[in-house]
């Protein structure tokens, strides 16, 4: 057993992640953007006083869609204020402790392989552009206290997360769930369900119990590394709509594209080769199952996720 500080721990993402740590034993101490204002130096040596083992590090100011687009100013201080105080405390209060911190696959220059060691290398896509560079930047803060005070951390970035249990704040979605929500809705009352771009583009998803459950695996076995979570594998955008129309019994050839509206990179797969020489015995839900156990949850949250129109 551990004691474990999460920050970020009321997302999607540290919601589940909380939930695996208790079930297995451990202590943790969850700060959500209520307990702790991260861009306060003072905020977390006032909320997390006892010595912790493991430090995960969730928190980020951000959301899914175009949201980069009209907040990069904004972006590029919250998240620096957030990461530098966090690797602050880890620093001067917490120097026993792990720090496993998220990156972001936006990180990577799409024009190069999305393996580890490009991670710092070439220039993430434009509308993203200052968002990659602070989570970048996370990790040459980490490379440099671990060089100078030999502390330990590790980075892992993640695919696109889905399953149960997304957020129901009316924040933007990320774009599965928001697939699934234009579907079920154009399911249930007949709303014309319109997607953005040609539909060609191409993503990756990784169920987020199964990303937990490696981040875990990782965080026992690997120091001061970057190390890419995902599902190995790519899809467009036209092959999710026609397994969630599937699933639902909605008509996919309804769906209309509007190819003026924003995408972000056409293609984004992470090279997982590192992680499974780390893990050889892991795998991930196929995707079908995912998606299946993901509308459910939708259908049984529809109160929240998909009103009646007004």
């Amino acid at each position: 057993m551990a004691n474990v500080l999460v920050t970020g721990a009321t997302g999607f993402l540290g919601t589940a992640l909380v939930r695996a740590l208790r079930e297995r034993g451990d202590t943790v101490t969850a700060l959500g953007s209520r307990d702790a204002d991260l861009t306060r130096p003072d905020s977390l040596p006032r909320v997390a006083v006892e010595r912790v083992d493991l430090i995960f590090h969730l928190a980020a100011w951000t959301q899914a869609g175009d949201f980069c687009l009209y907040h990069p100013g904004e972006q590029w201080i919250i998240n620096q204020q957030i990461n530098t105080n966090v690797l602050s405390y880890w620093q001067g209060l917490q120097p026993q402790a792990k720090l496993i911190a998220i990156g972001t696959s936006c990180s990577y220059d799409p024009e190069l392989p999305l393996s580890e060691e490009h991670y710092l290398d070439g220039t993430p896509i434009e509308s993203l552009f200052t968002y990659a560079h602070t989570k970048r930047m996370l990790l040459v803060g980490m490379k440099a206290l671990a060089k100078q005070y030999d502390m330990r951390y590790l980075c892992v970035v993640p695919s696109t997360l889905y399953g149960p249990g997304y957020h129901t704040d009316g924040r933007k979605m990320h774009f599965i769930f928001d697939l699934m929500r234009k579907i079920l809705r154009g399911q249930r009352f007949g709303e014309p369900v319109e997607l953005w771009g040609d539909g060609y583009q191409r993503r990756e998803l990784i169920y987020v119990g199964d990303f937990v459950d490696a981040m875990l695996a990782l965080a026992e076995r690997v120091d001061n590394d970057v190390v890419n979570i995902g599902a190995g594998e790519e899809h467009t955008i036209r092959e999710f709509a026609a397994i969630i129309s599937d699933k639902v019994g909605y008509d996919a050839q309804r769906i209309t594209y509007d190819e003026t509206r924003y995408v972000g990179a056409r293609s984004k797969c992470l090279d997982v080769a590192r992680l499974h020489a780390l893990l050889p015995e892991f795998q991930t839900r196929p995707l079908a199952e995912g998606i299946a156990e993901t509308l459910d949850w939708m259908t049984e949250n529809a109160n929240v996720l998909l009103p009646v129109a007004s």
